[in-house]
């Protein structure tokens, strides 16, 4: 059921940086960067990467840069440079998309774990792209993957206590410029074969005449004591990645709890949802979730598609599967089911309606 003002998504659009390699061409650097470790290890991380789900990435520097050693300070003023520059295109676009003036914004949240920016994001982009002087700004940053529908839920509940009012979320990452290259652990390992650049935005408005599917409900799921399965640590070569391998069984034994009561308070069952627009954590929870909602006759080809397609982009890749899912053309009364997964350990779900 919605209660009060229809906060409806308007647009959804996506930037990717210019930089890009399939797999297969990465496999060769991963050699230059392995050289000396033992040839069993080298297969095996070999293995990771051609097994990992994902076809192609992107990077706001070209793959040798990636594998290159240099300073934290280095790395973090390319993810400000690049950062700035992608996520204000990005975001004009979004305006462009919804056939909005920069003014026209009320609200701007932007999110993004993989650096460290401050003034934060938004702040730029309210000079660069001249947004109003009086436009409420919220940056989020220690959210991880689950910050993309952390912002919209923000959004959501702004404005649904101001009727009229337009908001954008603005999500960055680049995971790239993370990449430890004095890390031989697994996390390391596998969050590089499974990570990529990009950036994404959603529009979101309150205002009666703007059209788009409706957000429902949305709600937040905190897994107690699982602070250490995942996040970063800040060390100062930059941000150590960690990642727990219990994380895809942890989150299949909450399953039930993260959905069901959910969609129950909405007076709805997984039965009812149309669309699953589900954040590709990785292939094993990807495996995981498709296998929970195959029994139930529903698929994630979407997430699935752009796991292969980009990589996962940290918080921007939801909004990915979400676009795919806006540009099949919903019908009337579908319903749809956003989710994803982050450090803390929690889980973020938003309810949909066309």
């Amino acid at each position: 059921m919605s209660y009060g003002t229809p906060v409806k998504i308007k647009s959804v659009s996506k930037v990717l940086p210019e930089f890009s390699r399939t797999t297969e061409e990465i496999l060769p650097f991963l050699d230059a960067w392995l050289h000396g470790q033992e040839d069993r290890f080298i297969r095996k991380v070999k293995k990771i990467f051609e097994n990992a789900g994902v076809g192609k990435r992107y990077s706001i520097m070209p793959p040798a840069d990636v594998f290159t050693k240099a300073s934290f300070e280095e790395r973090n003023d390319i993810y400000i440079k690049e950062g700035l520059k992608l996520s204000a295109e990005c975001l004009n676009n979004g305006l462009q998309k919804a056939n909005w003036e920069p003014q026209d914004l009320d609200f701007i949240i932007t999110v993004s774990c993989t650096g460290i920016m401050i003034p934060s994001l938004d702040a730029y982009l309210i000079n660069t792209l001249g947004l109003k002087q009086d436009i409420m700004r919220l940056p989020v940053t220690e959210m991880g993957c689950a910050a993309g529908v952390s912002g919209m839920i923000y959004a959501l509940n702004f404005l649904k206590s101001n009727p009229g009012k337009r908001a954008a979320v603005v999500a960055y990452e680049s995971p790239t410029a993370t990449l430890q290259l004095d890390d031989f652990s697994m996390a390391n390992m596998v969050s590089a074969a499974i990570f990529g650049d990009g950036v994404a935005c959603v529009m979101l408005s309150s205002v009666a005449s703007d059209e788009g599917p409706e957000l429902v409900a949305g709600e937040m799921y905190h897994f107690y004591d699982a602070e250490q399965m995942m996040g970063f640590k800040l060390t100062n070569s930059g941000l150590k990645m960690i990642l727990d391998v219990a994380v895809p069984d942890t989150i299949e034994s909450h399953f039930p709890d993260i959905i069901h009561p959910f969609l129950k308070k909405n007076n709805l069952s997984i039965t009812d949802i149309d669309h699953l627009i589900f954040h590709p954590g990785g292939k094993k929870i990807v495996q995981i979730v498709e296998s929970l909602f195959g029994a139930l006759g529903k698929n994630i080809n979407d997430t699935k598609a752009v796991l292969n397609l980009y990589g996962n982009m940290s918080s921007a890749t939801v909004f990915y599967v979400l676009e795919r899912v806006m540009d099949s053309y919903p019908k009337k009364g579908e319903h749809g089911l956003m989710l994803s997964f982050g450090p803390g350990f929690s889980a973020q779900r938003l309810l949909l309606k066309w």
